[in-house]
């Protein structure tokens, strides 16, 4: 099996390449696509899939992982299967079987949201966080911080000396990614992925 990952930006890219690999095991190989931003990614998707579609192996499968941004869900996650389906490709929540080739999930708000599931991990990476952080009622559920969650993100590890002049995202996110246990994490938008990933890339074709 392999899977093409389809996502918004190089921060969405560095915690994948470390996480990917703890959700599939040595079931799949993949490989992934950043974009210049949600806005960029949404514009290519249709054109993206359409070129897929004539010559995608039987054994290969698209995932699409996308910020919610604040936007409504169900909105966003209809536009997502309205590119595949113009494809002509199966999408995994019309059809959980091998004949399902593409996987739309949103990360709920923000990717940062998947990190604030895992304080274990961003306190690895960054030792001066609390780590009574995830016990605080702002960020009991990683998926409804208010705010942005990277804004958030960013207000954490300044408030603890880390990036004084403003959030490196992708140097964040690989720090952090390369200590994420996928088991523990405690987002809802980050087990359905998981899940979701996981049955697809072991169901037999």
């Amino acid at each position: 099996m392999h899977v093409e990952f389809l996502v918004e930006e190089p921060s969405a890219e560095a915690a994948l390449a470390n996480v990917v690999p703890r959700i599939v095991g040595t079931d799949a190989t993949f490989k992934i696509h950043p974009h210049n931003g949600k806005r960029d990614l949404l514009a290519k998707l249709p054109d993206r899939l359409a070129g897929y579609a004539p010559w995608l192996p039987q054994d290969w499968r698209i995932v699409v992982l996308i910020d919610e941004d604040r936007q409504a869900c169900r909105d966003l996650k209809q536009e997502l299967e309205r590119a595949a389906r113009r494809a002509g490709l199966v999408t995994w929540s019309a059809n959980k079987s091998p004949l399902a080739r593409v996987l739309n999930r949103l990360a709920v708000e923000e990717l940062e949201a998947w990190f604030f599931g895992d304080v274990d991990a961003l306190r690895s990476a960054f030792p001066r966080v609390s780590p009574s952080l995830a016990n605080r009622a702002a960020f009991r559920d990683p998926d409804a911080i208010r705010g942005g969650t990277w804004e958030a993100l960013e207000r954490v590890l300044k408030r603890v000396g880390y990036y004084p002049g403003g959030l490196l995202k992708t140097d964040a996110s690989r720090r952090i990614s390369e200590h994420m246990i996928p088991e523990r994490n405690r987002s809802r938008s980050f087990v359905v992925f998981r899940d979701a990933l996981r049955q697809m890339t072991t169901m037999s074709i």
